[in-house]
């Protein structure tokens, strides 16, 4: 991370565009995995097997998030326990989203984008796709993504890229890899950024879950923390909310295992859930300065990796400048869909 980089700001709280609604819902969509990643929160837990009664998340509730959602172009960012493109219905409801006004955001690690399913995705117009790498050569990819084929990666990201670009698709295509030892960051987003040609690269901290797993905190390569927790309210409470397969509202996304337990959609609607007691009681409390007061808060050992102002939307205007670049430097119109304004406000 750049030390210019700030990631506070003077002024905290529900900004304007999420006053009414959350600006981002993360969705786990899938459980199921097709590899075993070592650093996967998921990998190194039982929390998969506590949701082999809701694996995928059903087209009902889906819908119902994307229907609520639509109105106030709400951003969907797609990921969960496992690998989305496993979900069945995959294509289809990512694309009904966009329909009806959502903004979405794939997470993946690209082993199922193949032609067919790429074809797809960039018609229906996603905002951005992003690539889970973690590596720049082969042998670390084996070691870091286990189960999956380096020279596929390779394969699917680059004809993602040529189709994009062909077709003038509004989609950004990012690539992404955690900040490990035995991983040399810098050089995975060169090789991902001058090699392959993605419009941006995101380093991720290495983060443990807390007593989610049994990730041992020694492996990050980059502990430098964001903000001070004594003086800075974790951004996440006041921008976004996570809903699990089953439809349950968890605080943030530090609870994979489902802790907290703020509402269900679709028995309750996102809009009640957001502005409801539950979430007022959190941001209050970190308003105040006594956010280490509250459960699940008092011992996160993530708040301190949260940023005001490096944030999601960020990366999205980034990569659409370097996509736009890209395809005029090719001679291709741009799509049509614009990136969101990025504000000091914003969370990351």
């Amino acid at each position: 991370m750049d030390d210019s980089v700030r990631h506070t700001q003077d002024r905290y709280g529900l900004r304007p565009q999420a006053q009414a609604y959350p600006m981002m819902l993360v969705l786990s969509f899938v459980y199921p995995c097709n590899a075993k990643c070592p650093h996967c929160p998921y990998s190194n837990s039982s929390i998969r097997r506590s949701y082999r009664d809701a694996p995928y998340m059903p087209e009902a509730l889906f819908k119902a998030i994307a229907d609520e959602s639509g109105p106030h172009a709400a951003f969907l960012r797609i990921s969960g326990g496992g690998e989305p493109l496993l979900h069945p219905q995959a294509v289809p409801l990512l694309g009904y989203a966009r329909q009806v006004g959502c903004k979405v955001g794939l997470i993946t690690n690209g082993s199922l984008l193949d032609e067919g399913t790429g074809r797809a995705l960039l018609a229906a117009g996603l905002d951005m796709i992003e690539v889970s790498v973690d590596a720049a050569d082969p042998e670390t990819y084996a070691r870091v993504r286990r189960g999956l084929d380096w020279q596929r990666l390779g394969r699917n990201v680059r004809r993602l890229l040529d189709l994009r670009d062909a077709s003038g698709s509004p989609s950004r295509i990012v690539a992404s890899g955690v900040a490990q030892h035995g991983v040399d960051i810098a050089a995975v987003e060169r090789y991902w950024k001058e090699r392959v040609g993605v419009d941006y690269f995101i380093s991720r901290k290495f983060l443990t879950w807390g007593d989610n797993t049994t990730l041992d905190a020694a492996r990050s390569a980059d502990p430098t923390p964001y903000i001070d927790t004594e003086a800075v309210p974790c951004p996440f409470l006041f921008e976004r909310l996570n809903i699990d397969s089953r439809g349950d509202v968890m605080l943030c996304g530090f609870d994979i295992a489902g802790r907290t337990h703020m509402g269900r959609v679709p028995d309750q609607s996102i809009a009640e859930i957001w502005r409801g007691d539950a979430f007022s009681r959190y941001r209050d409390q970190h308003l105040a300065g006594n956010g280490r007061a509250m459960p699940l808060c008092r011992d996160c050992p993530d708040w301190q990796y949260r940023s005001w102002r490096h944030n999601y939307w960020k990366v999205e205007a980034a990569a659409a400048q370097a996509r736009d670049a890209r395809l005029a430097a090719a001679g291709v119109a741009a799509g049509t869909a614009d990136a969101a304004e990025v504000g000091p406000a914003h969370a990351r």
